[in-house]
């Protein structure tokens, strides 16, 4: 039988650190004058902290030096990471736990495929990163989602083909990735948001244990 891999996305998927990154931009914007809603926020989720800058600056209608745009990367991520700093194990989203011992204790190869490059420090501070075979973060990909590097990576890393991983992704960029990578994709958020999924779920709470059966067996 094929191995199967299982592999999550962190923001959003097994925390829900897409609160902090709202402030942080947030934060931000009301410096630079641009009004940013947690509606705005939705379009930077599972997207590089790069583009990110790049649509607020086009939201803003702002023309900055290279200098000038490190210098808003590097603020808004030392406020990011000031926000996070304090995160525990109650920030992991409901019963995200209970699948990942299920996946474990049925050996299955799971990884964790992140644009966050404050991955792995999160999954330290929450106490998961045990579960996980390998971590591909922000710091290993040269390019973002829609692009399937990041899970194309994870793949390997695991030693499972592209065609039977499993993708866990609350971002329409992230689904993308997972279908162009030709993996299985299960879309934990709103339907008719991630519609291109392979599998719609709102949250993991909805995810029964014989569903996560016909996945590894298939």
């Amino acid at each position: 039988m094929n191995k199967t891999g299982f592999i999550f996305d962190l923001d959003g998927v097994i925390v829900d650190t897409a609160k902090y990154h709202y402030l942080a931009w947030k934060k931000l914007a009301n410096e630079l004058g641009i009004d940013f809603t947690e509606e705005d926020n939705e379009n930077f989720k599972g997207v590089s902290r790069k583009r990110c800058l790049e649509i607020l600056l086009e939201m803003g209608g702002l023309s900055v030096s290279q200098e000038q745009f490190d210098a808003w990367l590097v603020e808004k991520n030392e406020d990011y990471l000031e926000y996070i700093s304090g995160m525990d194990e109650t920030e992991i989203l409901p019963d995200v736990t209970k699948v990942l011992d299920y996946l474990k204790t049925n050996k299955v190869p799971m990884a964790l495929g992140s644009a966050s490059k404050n991955a792995r420090p999160i999954l330290e501070k929450v106490k998961l990163l045990p579960y996980f075979d390998a971590v591909v973060d922000g710091n290993s990909v040269t390019k973002a989602k829609p692009d399937p590097e990041v899970f194309l990576i994870a793949s390997e890393l695991l030693g499972v083909n592209a065609k039977n991983c499993v993708v866990f992704e609350d971002a329409v960029a992230g689904i993308a990735a997972a279908n162009t990578a030709e993996m299985t994709s299960v879309g934990i958020g709103e339907e008719q948001v991630l519609s291109e999924a392979d599998y719609n779920f709102a949250d993991f709470t909805k995810i029964d244990l014989k569903f996560l059966d016909t996945l590894i067996k298939d």
